[in-house]
């Protein structure tokens, strides 16, 4: 079962999971960039027109990448290292860099290395978008917004879906509810299935008293596989909202069923709906 939080301290962790970071890692295997087809890159693809030096950067950059999804940051940063010696202008490695910085919480370490990221490839929306994640957790949310709607503009950008999650939460962490929930429904439109979505759509509509649609999404997440103690105590503030005593002491029972040490059931206990 997957584990996410609610508040948007959480988001980092679980997006990552969750595949919001974007590109890079499949990008160094020879998955996602495509040099050739995009005006903003300067790099070629894996195998096309690849140098001896960027073959065996890029090898490195696998492994960091790889080092990087098991945990082991530091083991990736120095893969990451060994790249950069063998190619200072490889992009992609400063990319990932940042992502391993931002992975560990030092985040003016991952600007910096987004920007030499971004100052080689201006027009790679993966790097756009990642950045932009970055400034919104360092609360630059108009800086942050510019980069998602770049990214969102970039002809044949795959990753739209991400880009309008992330959008989002950011608008959700600067209080513009509004906002949030219209670029979230964009989302949910592409990805209808993402429990992230629903779940903060749900939590964005109960704060501004839509109850019922809020029911919708939170319902939808709620009965999938990525149900958690966190969505379900959600469930039970839209349920009681909506005065369904039924639904909320049957929510109420799966916390104290899957979740019987979480706060969250805590709080259940406690009455403390406010909290």
């Amino acid at each position: 079962m997957t584990e996410w939080r609610s508040d948007l301290g959480w988001a980092g962790r679980w997006l990552a999971a969750a595949g919001v970071v974007v590109g890079v890692l499949a990008g160094v295997a020879g998955c996602a960039h495509q040099a050739a087809a995009d005006p903003g890159a300067t790099e070629p693809t894996a195998g096309v027109g690849e140098t001896d030096v960027r073959r065996r950067a890029r090898i490195r950059l696998e492994l960091a990448a790889n080092y990087m999804q098991m945990g082991q940051s530091t083991v990736a940063l120095e893969e990451v290292r060994q790249a950069l010696a063998t190619d200072p202008s490889y992009a992609d490695a400063y990319h990932l860099r940042g992502l391993v910085y931002m992975g560990m919480g030092d985040l003016a370490l991952a600007e910096d290395s987004f920007k030499r990221a971004q100052s080689m490839k201006p027009a790679d929306p993966d790097i756009m978008h990642n950045y932009g994640w970055l400034l919104c957790q360092r609360q630059q949310y108009e800086q942050a917004n510019q980069l998602f709607e770049r990214a969102l503009a970039t002809p044949g950008y795959a990753a739209r879906g991400k880009t309008l999650m992330s959008q989002g939460l950011c608008y959700q962490r600067a209080g513009r509810s509004a906002e949030a929930e219209l670029t979230l429904l964009r989302a949910y439109e592409l990805d209808p299935g993402n429990p992230v979505v629903g779940y903060q759509l749900a939590s964005v509509m109960l704060s501004r008293g839509e109850d019922k649609r809020a029911q919708f999404y939170i319902r939808r997440v709620n009965n999938g596989d990525f149900a958690n103690a966190q969505s379900l105590w959600l469930g039970i503030k839209v349920e009681r909202a909506l005065g369904d005593t039924v639904a909320v002491r049957q929510l109420g029972e799966q916390l104290h069923k899957r979740f019987p040490d979480a706060k969250e059931t805590s709080a259940f206990d406690r009455g403390a709906f406010n909290e």
